[in-house]
């Protein structure tokens, strides 16, 4: 059974979305997860490690201010999948309900589910980013809309793809992702959920042969800021005209300089509900 350690500080959430932006540089090779949670007028980043963490190099690679307090504790040797899976309920984000293979039987008539297994502490990681992408994804269908051309960048898991696969039959999907862990894990369950026609392959960003030149009615990245802000031009570049991007992974002080920087990009936006202080954008090539 593997052992976990976990890493907590607390702060207002633009501090700590600025602390998640630089997460890649912490131990990358040994962090397994991340979450951030909202506790009122604070929040509080958890991070995950499988081996013991330097307190540190964390505080040094992700940007940690000495007056931030930051503690690691030893986790219990526990069964953290099966823990987490015994607490996981089902997620609906619009017209999809995301669930794990212990709740099969609850997903409610008329939804689309999409199994996605509980990982080790924390679950799917179905918070608002997905949620929101979700919803967006749902108003498109409910308005008449059916891509024919659709990218999943920075997959992860390959939600939104197979979302995407579920409901648009004829569509080309393509999921790309940096991480070939990712990779696999959304291969997998492109198995699972019955849409094996979904491409995955490692890609950083737009460059790869797979995508050159290609132009798609519809784009999810749902990524962090900093990422979203570095790829506009080339996300613009990659829309079709009239395609659209759902764009996600952006706490609310930072929708500002997103937006700014795809409007920069020749896009129309438009900002859905937040929620739990994740935003998600919508993003219109005219």
């Amino acid at each position: 059974m593997t052992q976990f350690w976990r890493v907590t500080t607390h702060a207002d959430f633009a501090l700590l979305g600025n602390i998640v932006e630089h997460l890649d540089d912490v131990a990358p090779e040994s962090m397994t997860s991340w979450s951030l949670f909202d506790e009122g007028d604070i929040a509080r980043l958890d991070l995950i490690f499988d081996i013991e963490p330097d307190l540190a190099d964390v505080r040094r690679f992700a940007n940690i201010p000495d007056s931030m307090d930051l503690t690691c504790e030893k986790m219990p040797d526990e069964d953290w999948v099966r823990l987490s899976l015994a607490g996981l309920k089902p997620v609906e984000g619009g017209r999809f309900t995301l669930f794990g293979a212990h709740d099969r039987d609850a997903v409610a008539e008329g939804q689309i589910g999409i199994e996605i297994e509980a990982g080790p502490a924390f679950g799917t990681g179905h918070h608002g980013t997905t949620r929101g992408c979700l919803i967006a994804f749902s108003e498109m269908l409910d308005a008449g809309a059916s891509p024919k051309t659709v990218l999943d960048l920075g997959c992860g898991t390959a939600v939104l793809a197979i979302a995407a696969a579920k409901t648009l039959p004829d569509a080309d999907i393509l999921a790309s992702d940096i991480d070939p862990e990712a990779v696999t894990e959304s291969a997998e369950n492109c198995r699972k959920n019955g849409t094996p026609g979904i491409e995955c392959f490692v890609a950083e960003g737009l460059d790869h042969g797979r995508l050159a030149g290609r132009k798609f009615e519809l784009i999810f990245a749902n990524i962090l800021a900093r990422a979203l802000m570095e790829l506009a031009p080339d996300i613009a570049n990659a829309l079709e005209p009239g395609g659209k991007v759902i764009l996600s992974g952006l706490l609310t002080e930072q929708e500002a300089m997103v937006r700014e920087v795809y409007e920069a990009a020749g896009l129309t936006v438009h900002r859905q509900p937040p929620l739990e202080n994740w935003e998600t954008l919508v993003a219109v090539r005219d």
